[in-house]
């Protein structure tokens, strides 16, 4: 699948599962209507990322989903994930695509029109941008209240590829950054720490399907 058709992107995490393991959260996931996954799961050692991505491969190739690895580009290939993410303090761009090769997605954090142009510039396919709202899944220690849609605006209107937006995304505010030019919605709680994974997956991709308007006048950066 083209990261342009992704509408709703999964990134795991177990500690907020509760009681349920992460391949029963993907699997609802899919259920609902999810069109990526990302394994994530930074605080788990080498070994248990490779074990649950092997599971998670399963799942996600059955389903014809998209599977995206964080960081880690060992991993990614060893599981033969379709692609991996790297953020601003991993390995460059060009370097992931250097060793997974033209064929992987090759997705990077950006939280500004510069580091979303360098990312595209050096081959990646598509941005994860944020955190957008407030959040206590990821640190967002610059900007508490997160950079808001109109960085998504920004960052949109400066690059060509894809953007995702992440950070406190939920079904009430997902149409908001769609509208302000992202072409789908990464989160971790709002489906993961749900009580019906699957039913908030719906939510959400409903919430994206059909956006609503909304001023996004871009601030500067």
């Amino acid at each position: 699948m083209n990261p342009s058709s992704w509408r709703t992107y999964l990134v795991t995490q177990a500690s907020l599962s509760g009681d349920r393991s992460t391949p029963e959260i993907v699997r609802k996931a899919i259920d609902g209507g999810v069109d990526a996954v990302q394994l994530r799961e930074k605080d788990s050692s080498a070994r248990s990322r490779y074990e649950l991505g092997h599971e998670l491969r399963e799942l996600t190739a059955e389903a014809g989903v998209d599977l995206i690895v964080n960081d880690r580009i060992d991993i990614a290939r060893a599981i033969d994930a379709d692609g991996v993410h790297v953020g601003q303090s991993d390995l460059p761009v060009a370097a992931a695509r250097n060793l997974l090769g033209s064929d992987a997605i090759v997705g990077c954090s950006a939280s500004t029109a510069a580091e979303a142009r360098k990312a595209e510039a050096e081959g990646a396919d598509y941005l994860g941008v944020g955190a957008v709202y407030g959040t206590s899944s990821k640190n967002v220690a610059d900007e508490k209240d997160g950079v808001g849609p109109e960085r998504i605006a920004a960052v949109a209107d400066a690059v060509s590829i894809p953007l995702v937006a992440i950070g406190g995304i939920t079904a009430d505010n997902a149409s908001r950054v769609v509208t302000a030019g992202a072409v789908g919605v990464a989160v971790i709680s709002e489906i993961t720490a749900a009580a019906e994974p699957r039913a908030a997956t719906e939510s959400l991709v409903g919430a994206v399907e059909t956006p609503k308007a909304v001023d996004t006048g871009a601030r500067p950066e």
